[in-house]
């Protein structure tokens, strides 16, 4: 679908009739518990993962540093995405499972508010900066990591109720 000025605006939430961009207004919304997982992969070389699980990189222990900044990443969210809304998040936490025989470790990051909006957001925000904090950790042994498959996993609460991917 090709954008033209005036066309297809009624179809996204954040643009007015005149295709003016804009917060969506969240004030009349009941205040609910909110919780979205989010997930993705990197793939990486063999050497990667053995200096990963070997605790063999330098700039310290990959899964504890990523850990922190996905937590860091969920709370930045609307510094870095326009229109989100700044959130009070009660929960946030990162998790990993190694596939050492694919050479992929994937993230999980689960977000969680009472509010009046979701967590979608923070969690996909989560979970990418937690991956590339594993790339930024790991590219003096290969720059050929493959940052794949981020998506939102699950969501509960709010007026548009629950989704599983």
């Amino acid at each position: 679908m090709v954008y033209r000025e005036g066309e297809y605006m009624s179809e996204f939430t954040h643009f007015d009739d005149n295709g003016n961009a804009y917060m969506v207004d969240v004030s009349g919304k009941d205040v609910t518990k909110r919780t979205a997982v989010a997930t993705g992969k990197i793939k990486v070389s063999p050497e990667v993962m053995a200096a990963v699980l070997g605790r063999k990189i330098k700039k310290g222990d990959v899964f504890t540093v990523a850990q922190v900044a996905g937590i860091m990443g969920t709370k930045r969210t609307s510094d870095l995405i326009p229109m989100c809304h700044p959130l009070s998040l009660t929960n946030a936490k990162v998790s990993f499972e190694i596939d050492e025989e694919e050479n992929e470790i994937t993230a999980f990051c689960t977000a969680v508010t009472e509010g009046k909006t979701g967590v979608e957001m923070e969690a996909l925000t989560g979970v990418t900066v937690t991956l590339l904090t594993i790339y930024d950790m790991c590219k003096a042994i290969d720059k050929r990591m493959l940052i794949k498959d981020v998506h939102l996993v699950e969501k509960a609460g709010g007026k548009s109720g629950d989704f599983r991917y």
